[in-house]
Parts: C-alpha cells; structure tokens; sequence
C-alpha cells in the first residue's frame, strides 16, 4: 500500500497543526488591523484558516507548492475565501499593501543572518498601509534552555492517515555557533505493522525580541508592543513581537 498524500504535507500536519496557544493572538491583531492581512510562511493554514473562518480577510504566503495545495484543499472543504501566494518571502512578488503583516511560529528564525532579516523587514515595510503592523512570534530567550534541560521526556505528536501512523518525537537540542538545531525522531507504522524511522533536524538561528526590534527599526519599523505567550506542554514559550510600518 502505498502513502496518498505527499509527506512534506503530513509531516507538516504532524509536527504543527496541533498548536493553537498563539491562535486568539493573530486573530486579535487581525481584528485591530481593519484591512486585509498577509501570513508568511502559512505552511497548510493553521492560522489562515483559523482567521478566515473569523471572518478575516487572508492572504496567505509559502514557497512550498505541496503545503499551499493543502490550504486550497482545506479551505474548499471548509467554504472559507483565502488567496494564496506561492513566493519568497523577502521577493513578495505582490503589487498590493496589507494592513497587517503575520509571521507565527518560528519563522523569523529560518533567517540565518541579520542582513537576511533587515531585507525581510525591508519588503515587509514595501507591502504595509502605512502604519501598518508587523507581528512576528519569536521563541521565549529561555526556551531553548528550557528545551536542553527538561527532565520530562515530551510525549510524541501523532497522526494516522489511511491506515498508516506518523509520529515525530523530539529527541535533541544541539548548540550551534549562531543559533541551534532541533532533532525529530519521525516514525511510520504501515497498516500492515512495518515501522521505518528516520530523523529530521530543523536549524534556528538564536534572535532575542531586542535584536529583531532593531533590526525593523533599520527598516523603518517602530516597535509597539511585545505579548508573550506562555509554554504549554507540548511547546515551549514565545513572545510576539508587534510593530508599526512608516505612516
């Protein structure tokens, strides 16, 4: 039997969808905006699709063909209206301005280098209203701590689909000279009992909520407001960074 959907989309599904401590956040953001939102990086629509069922209006942007095709698929299904944009982050490839701007997760954290996120901040400035907000979720500055010393081992995220079982355990935080690298032990269970593992590592760079602020502040970007998001038992904490775009 062979597996029906592409893995990048269900192991996305596995690791991510399951989170929804930063959901009421966005769409708090969303509301106070007035005006049409973008989401970069929106992966399958964990927040999009939470927005649009709120009644805002989403543009949602990833460079991953598979993830957004499982966002058009998903909000068919659920009769929501969101635009999605297959395009780099830092070359939007949009002609149009957003009263808000969204990066949740960690996605402010796949940029290496400074220079890479001052040239974030640079498109994102060239694609807001004026005044407009930029909100970025960060990891809380202990987090990574945290995540190296707990004694708890974490409880794995698990899906099934067709019969066939997903788990994704983390299993290593890694220091790296600019930031660390988080290890996932992936495990699949056929439905006729075959289990095949692999591993799968994801590099963050370390960037604390003072570094971002300066780094916007380069593109013109004032800090307004940090709101921090408590751990849960599953994740660690973060803390979103809220800023205003040039009036």
């Amino acid at each position: 039997m062979s597996i029906t959907r592409d893995p990048e989309a269900i192991w996305h599904e596995v690791e991510c969808a399951a989170y929804s401590a930063d959901l009421a956040i966005w769409d708090e953001l969303a509301a106070e905006a007035a005006g049409p939102v973008l989401e970069l990086g929106c992966g399958a629509g964990r927040v999009a699709l939470h927005l649009a069922a709120r009644g805002r209006e989403v543009v949602a942007l990833d460079r991953s063909e598979v993830l957004l095709a499982e966002l058009d698929a998903s909000a068919t299904e659920r009769a929501l209206e969101i635009e999605t944009v297959l395009a780099d982050a830092v070359d939007l490839g949009l002609d149009r301005r957003f009263a808000a701007i969204l990066a949740p997760m960690q996605f402010m954290h796949l940029f290496a280098t400074s220079q890479e996120r001052i040239a974030l901040c640079g498109a994102v400035v060239a694609r807001l209203q004026p005044g407009g907000t930029f909100a970025a979720a960060l990891l809380a500055q202990d987090a990574e701590r945290s995540a190296q010393e707990t004694e708890v081992t974490p409880l794995p995220d698990v899906r099934e689909h067709d019969g066939w079982v997903y788990s994704s355990l983390p299993i290593e935080v890694r220091r790296e000279p600019e930031g660390f690298v988080v290890r996932r032990l992936r495990q699949v269970v056929s439905p006729a009992g075959e289990l095949t593992e692999t591993t799968d590592d994801i590099r963050l760079a370390r960037l604390s909520a003072d570094d971002l602020e300066a780094e916007a502040a380069q593109a013109g970007m004032v800090a307004r407001e940090r709101i921090s998001i408590a751990p849960t038992a599953d994740h660690v904490g973060s803390v979103v960074c809220v800023l205003e775009g040039p009036r």
